[in-house]
């Protein structure tokens, strides 16, 4: 542990890195690091760890209700998703990055430059061009976490920050969790080092301030893709919950569903809404670890072989933290005896 927390040290004393949070929990035994100007309680943006949290369980809580099926057509719930191949997607496959959907629609920064509200990412998801055949190929894609959770408010007929609060975040007890600001503020927040901001995000461009990952705009959004607000102890709290299951939220059998290999065939293993096995989480884990990173700087994964939960989150994207510090720190952690 102590070489991990170096790891980190090291760049928030050479001015890389500005805050950061590792939090650990193996068995019984808790350790929470803070870094820089962070604090215990530090909300971080989660980035694209926010699918899992804001969309895929979301949807399994209706599949607990018997309300959907992961194997029906999307098109049953959003019958303006009609248009060729578009009708065979399944709700799974917006889950598993198989539907054919793009990553972002090729007028993201357009839509995030005019604020547009998520309806109109909405709009342009059922109508972008698919890449193949659904089921056929894995393409990582958040438009499909996005109408996977323009279904969950059709069918609950409530906004998703306000089902998540309800069914997720109070269930658990992660007090400090929310999708886009609810009640807190943007000053709550740790604020991105932006500079080095996905192309998606901005890129670091100065003229993208007003939609970058510090602006009002895409702290309020509350994108199921990527705009979740969340502690260390929080998420860990969460990934917890798949460990050690309680019935708080989602049954054993549907919460198994989840982080289960869903994907065997394809070039990446994912389960229903998480990443499953060694790669992208820690070299040391098994191949029944599941998890999340996300572009903004963060990483969260579980070991069922160890019992042990992961969460780091920064403030420096994971295009220079991801080698720099993300993946370097999980793989010590994850090879501890």
């Amino acid at each position: 542990m102590q070489t991990a927390t170096q790891i980190i040290q090291t760049q928030i004393d050479n001015g890389t890195l500005h805050s950061a949070v590792l939090h650990v929990c193996r068995g019984d035994q808790v350790t929470q690091h803070v870094f820089g100007k962070a604090q215990v309680d530090s909300m971080f943006l989660l980035g694209s760890i926010t699918k899992p949290l804001a969309a895929a369980v979301p949807v399994m809580i209706l599949v607990d209700r018997g309300e959907v099926k992961l194997s029906e057509r999307a098109v049953k719930y959003l019958p303006e998703f009609n248009e060729g191949a578009r009708k065979d997607v399944t709700i799974e496959q917006l889950l598993t990055h198989t539907s054919g959907l793009p990553d972002q629609l090729e007028n993201n920064n357009e839509l995030r430059a005019q604020h547009a509200p998520l309806s109109e990412f909405v709009k342009g998801a059922v109508r972008t061009p698919l890449l193949f055949a659904p089921g056929t190929k894995y393409h990582y894609q958040s438009m499909g976490i996005l109408l996977a959770a323009e279904i969950v408010e059709r069918v609950s007929k409530m906004p998703l920050p306000d089902f998540l609060l309800q069914h997720v975040f109070t269930p658990l007890g992660m007090s400090r969790t929310v999708l886009g600001l609810g009640k807190f503020k943007k000053s709550d927040m740790v604020p991105m080092q932006t500079e080095h901001a996905a192309p998606e995000a901005g890129g670091g461009d100065p003229k993208a301030r007003e939609w970058d990952w510090n602006s009002d705009y895409w702290r309020n959004l509350g994108a199921p893709w990527g705009g979740a607000h969340s502690t260390a102890s929080d998420m860990s709290i969460f990934l917890r919950s798949f460990l050690h299951f309680d019935g708080k939220v989602l049954r054993e059998e549907t919460a198994r569903l989840m982080i289960q290999d869903r994907t065997p065939t394809l070039e990446a293993h994912r389960g229903i809404g998480f990443m499953v096995g060694t790669a992208s989480l820690g070299k040391g884990c098994s191949a029944h670890a599941f998890g999340h990173s996300g572009s903004t700087g963060t990483l969260a994964w579980a070991d069922p072989a160890t019992n042990t939960t992961f969460v780091l989150l920064t403030a420096l994207p994971k295009n220079v933290s991801g080698d720099l510090i993300l993946h370097p720190v999980a793989d010590l952690i994850s090879t501890l005896s």
